[in-house]
């Protein structure tokens, strides 16, 4: 064990760190036998501390003393309060994993960070790839792939917050990943149950959810979902921007994986693969019904942005006064890009034919995306190709505004007149 004293000093004063977090630490072994106790790999302390009293939108700093040691002083930001107008910026991604292009995508979001202030990254799942590769990798180095995927993102999140969803690399038991959801939480501590929850940041609500486990009306994932975007459009004064988050993405194009129904299109060799209910009628029923404005995915080694769509063919060729979700996948920032048929290497994924919903795909480039919310209607998407600082993929989405909003407007008008008078 460990008797070192952890904590994180923290302030809106650089030179005067006033606000003390302790911290609670833990490690984890992987793969023990139980008869000498040796394990493949047994984990650092993994440490976690909660920041509290932050000013909503401020220049904040903080230091983590470990022991005798301290860390260098690092800046950041915290979230703008519940309903606050200021634009906001993100970065989303999904299938980095520690590869050469994963490390050329985190230095494109590190160099952009230079030059920008962002609010957050969203991981849509496939985080580490903390597995064996078909047995290429030694025993003992499996959950290395961990520590190392931590080191290259470090520059990333230890200056903005970085929410993750898990994918099937992190849930499924069938491969050499084994993992089955409880390295996931351990490595991250996301609210709720880790798998499916939510978060405001200003004017935005971001919705979490699972793409490998049930999202049917019976189930505890529909249940919940179903009782969160209500409650979300019932407050659209406070979050007109309401983002769903997952790692399979219910609207491809890309014959490697085709739309998430579910079901895995492919087997695996003695194992019987899972099937979840609700995926995607129910799901989509929902997210429609609650008008959800955008479904950030990932799993799919692609990218692809949607027309707004429902119901598959309702299509609307247009960016202004939506009324239907946006459903963008940004699978292409590390891991090897679906270009080619899993059964037929000569034949590309695409076919020639782009569906009516697909608006933009590639499956070509590795990269980075980027939503900004500029204002109460209007949002930007922007897509960064690897090594590439101009936008390969960039529109502008505008909606209505909301009765709520126009009832604020006219009891402010109302006030400001019967003042006057």
């Amino acid at each position: 064990g460990s008797d070192w004293l952890e904590e994180v000093r923290f302030g809106p004063v650089e030179s005067d760190l006033n606000y003390t977090a302790v911290a609670v630490y833990h490690q984890y072994k992987w793969v023990c036998d139980d008869t000498t106790g040796d394990c493949q790999y047994v984990s650092g302390y993994i440490h976690e501390a909660l920041m509290v009293n932050l000013l909503p939108g401020q220049i904040h700093f903080y230091q983590i003393k470990s022991n005798s040691e301290e860390s260098d002083v690092v800046k950041f930001v915290a979230a703008p309060a519940h309903g606050d107008t200021a634009p906001l910026s993100f970065m989303h991604i999904g299938d980095v994993g520690t590869f050469g292009t994963s490390v050329m995508v985190t230095s494109d979001m590190i160099k952009n960070m230079e030059e920008k202030q962002y609010h957050g990254v969203i991981h849509c799942g496939d985080i580490s790839y903390a597995n064996k590769f078909n047995g290429s990798r030694p025993n003992n180095a499996e959950q290395k792939v961990w520590d190392t995927w931590g080191q290259m993102v470090e520059p990333v999140g230890s200056k903005i917050p970085y929410m993750a969803v898990p994918g099937n690399h992190e849930l499924d038991i069938y491969d050499s990943t084994r993992e089955n959801n409880t390295i996931y939480t351990k490595r991250f501590m996301m609210p709720g149950n880790e798998r499916y929850y939510s978060f405001g940041v200003g004017m935005v609500h971001f919705v979490a959810v699972s793409t490998d486990e049930s999202i049917d009306a019976t189930s505890t994932q529909g249940v919940w979902l179903d009782r969160k975007l209500e409650y979300l459009n019932k407050n659209r004064d406070l979050w007109p921007w309401v983002v769903v988050f997952q790692h399979r993405p219910i609207y491809n194009s890309n014959k490697n994986h085709g739309n998430w129904t579910g079901a895995n299109n492919y087997t695996w060799p003695g194992y019987d693969m899972p099937v979840h209910d609700g995926w995607p009628d129910y799901y989509e029923s929902l997210i429609l019904k609650h008008e959800v404005d955008f479904v950030l995915n990932g799993h799919v080694h692609h990218y692809e942005r949607t027309w707004p769509v429902r119901n598959r063919d309702q299509v609307i060729q247009s960016y202004e006064n939506v009324k239907s979700p946006i459903h963008i996948t940004c699978g292409n920032a590390g891991k090897d890009l679906y270009k080619r048929l899993w059964d037929y290497p000569d034949q590309d994924t695409y076919d020639e034919v782009q569906p009516a919903f697909s608006a933009s795909r590639s499956n070509e480039l590795w990269g980075h995306c980027e939503i900004e919310f500029l204002n109460r209607t209007a949002a930007k998407h922007t897509m960064y190709a690897m090594g590439s600082e101009t936008p390969r993929d960039e529109i502008i989405i505008t909606k209505s505004g909301d009765l709520k909003i126009t009832l604020d407007f006219i009891l402010l008008a109302v006030t400001f007149i019967s003042k006057i008078l």
